[in-house]
């Protein structure tokens, strides 16, 4: 099923729940695929996967700055509400590599591209974000790439 037709499944069932803050957060991802499939040079077939797994790891990382930013400004229930909404739009996505999985993933890619030192930060961050694309925060393998470049273990 497209992710299109399951957040429609999800509205509804939102909807007869009487859940506020699940309703609205679902009604924003589906007014975004709305808007990507009405593009000017969007494709007649709706959104790939590719592109839906974008526009949700998009709309999941803007929750997290803001979260970031109502803690950062002391105002919790601004930042447990994008934190709600985090969780909602985290349901869709596919499931995260954990530290060691991300790790193990990095190490094998490092000796691939021949990585050598925090040098080979560009070279070695370029193919990590392709193949770890929707399954790690960029983020997230930034800093762990950055840990591991930067200790001669690897």
């Amino acid at each position: 099923m497209a992710l299109k037709e399951t957040i429609d499944a999800a509205i509804k069932q939102a909807m007869l729940a009487k859940d506020k803050v699940r309703l609205t957060t679902l009604r924003s991802i589906k007014s975004q695929i709305m808007l990507a499939e009405t593009a000017e040079g969007a494709s007649t077939d709706g959104l790939s996967a590719d592109a839906e797994l974008k526009m949700l790891n998009k709309a999941a990382k803007q929750r997290r700055d803001a979260a970031a930013i109502y803690k950062e400004q002391f105002r919790s229930e601004l930042e447990a509400n994008e934190l709600a909404e985090l969780a909602i739009i985290e349901e869709f996505l596919p499931k995260q590599l954990s530290e060691a999985e991300l790790v193990e993933h990095l190490v094998v890619i490092i000796q691939r591209v021949g990585a050598t030192g925090p040098s080979d930060m560009g070279k070695v961050m370029g193919v990590a974000a392709r193949e770890l694309s929707g399954k790690a925060d960029g983020k997230r393998i930034s800093e762990v790439l950055s840990h591991l470049l930067n200790n001669t273990n690897v």
